[in-house]
């Protein structure tokens, strides 16, 4: 009986012992957040002077803001209606194109580097239609797809010498990653997210963006 008592009190003292180490743990990580992004140190922007503007609205409009990746389905699925919307919508808002390739999509960073690379040419909304337009070709590869990328450029009419360069440039990479650390210090986490006049818009039906884009346009937001 007096060993089993002992064993017990043994027992308790070594799960009350872990219980405050935990709790210390606890205390001395409270507060604390994951290491900043490149840049972070920089104040966040919904938009930037080098942004891709694929409409200029009026004076006055509203400006709308698409953080994407080309590789993302859902992305695809809004693209129809994004261009639905830039219709419904012209000349009331300006709307702007960021990248934001998520880490789990082979080739998102390709993608977003070939549309980059087009944008040296003055063709980025070219390249933007083509890659969404033929996501079913490539989306979800586990191979590099930069050489089918390069067959886009080539039928789109591009200098093929200049597209190289661009590609293989390291500003253009940097040029991503410069809309990807605005977009994780403006709280961006998944593709596609928008801001209507530097507003995050929370999506949860597939109206929610066209609704949220006519408040503001009608001076609701």
């Amino acid at each position: 009986m007096k060993s089993s008592w002992k064993a017990a009190i043994i027992t308790t003292a070594v799960v009350v012992g872990l219980l405050i180490v935990a709790l210390i743990f606890v205390l001395n990580n409270q507060g604390r957040s994951a290491p900043p992004a490149d840049g972070a140190g920089e104040t966040p922007q919904v938009v930037r002077v080098n942004s891709h503007v694929l409409d200029e609205g009026d004076k006055g409009a509203v400006t709308v803001v698409e953080f994407l990746d080309f590789e993302c389905e859902a992305c695809g699925a809004f693209y129809p209606i994004v261009e639905d919307l830039r219709k419904q919508f012209a000349g009331e808002i300006t709307y702007v194109v960021r990248y934001f390739p998520l880490p789990g999509h082979f080739n998102s960073k390709n993608a977003a580097i070939a549309a980059e690379a087009a944008a040296g040419q003055d063709r980025f909304e070219e390249m933007y239609r083509k890659l969404f337009e033929t996501q079913s070709e490539w989306g979800e590869a586990q191979e590099s797809r930069a050489d089918l990328f390069r067959s886009f450029a080539e039928e789109l009419g591009l200098d093929l010498a200049a597209y190289d360069a661009a590609v293989a440039d390291p500003a253009t990479a940097e040029r991503v990653e410069s809309d990807v650390n605005d977009g994780r210090a403006l709280g961006v986490t998944s593709t596609p997210t928008f801001f209507i006049d530097g507003k995050a818009v929370e999506l949860k039906e597939w109206d929610d963006l066209e609704n949220a884009i006519a408040a503001a346009v009608n001076g609701g937001s």
